[in-house]
């Protein structure tokens, strides 16, 4: 099952983080889902890369307004491909979704265990809200 409208976030745009904004109001919140890939810390944030060794945790998204794909590929920019997957559900089933991939160069890259984000202790101290 694909969704043209769906959308998988694993760091910043999730709950809590600062460029959540982009999607309040423009986008409903459906589930906590992983997909598989490895997640590293970049600094002020995440980059997601495709690998069948390791899960990446994080929210779905149905947007509203498809004129938000625009911002959204503005706000994670040239080091980001945004491309379907497919995502588990937390409550079951998988669904095919965007996820933003990193493409740039991992230079100081630190990886993040378990691909959570949110459960980063450095996520946690200096980038939450």
């Amino acid at each position: 099952m694909a969704g043209d409208d769906l959308l998988f976030v694993y760091g910043t745009l999730m709950r809590g983080f600062r460029l959540h904004a982009l999607l309040e109001g423009r986008a409903t919140y459906l589930t906590e889902a992983t997909t598989p890939g490895l997640l590293f810390d970049l600094g002020s944030y995440p980059a997601a890369l495709k690998s069948a060794t390791g899960k990446i945790r994080g929210e779905v998204y149905r947007l509203a307004d498809p004129g938000l794909w625009r911002a959204l590929d503005s706000a994670e920019g040239s080091q980001y491909h945004r491309e379907q997957a497919g995502i588990e559900q937390a409550s079951g089933g998988r669904v095919g979704a965007y996820v933003y991939w990193y493409v740039g160069p991992l230079d100081g890259a630190v990886p993040i265990p378990g691909g959570d984000y949110r459960a980063h202790a450095p996520v946690r101290s200096i980038h939450h809200r």
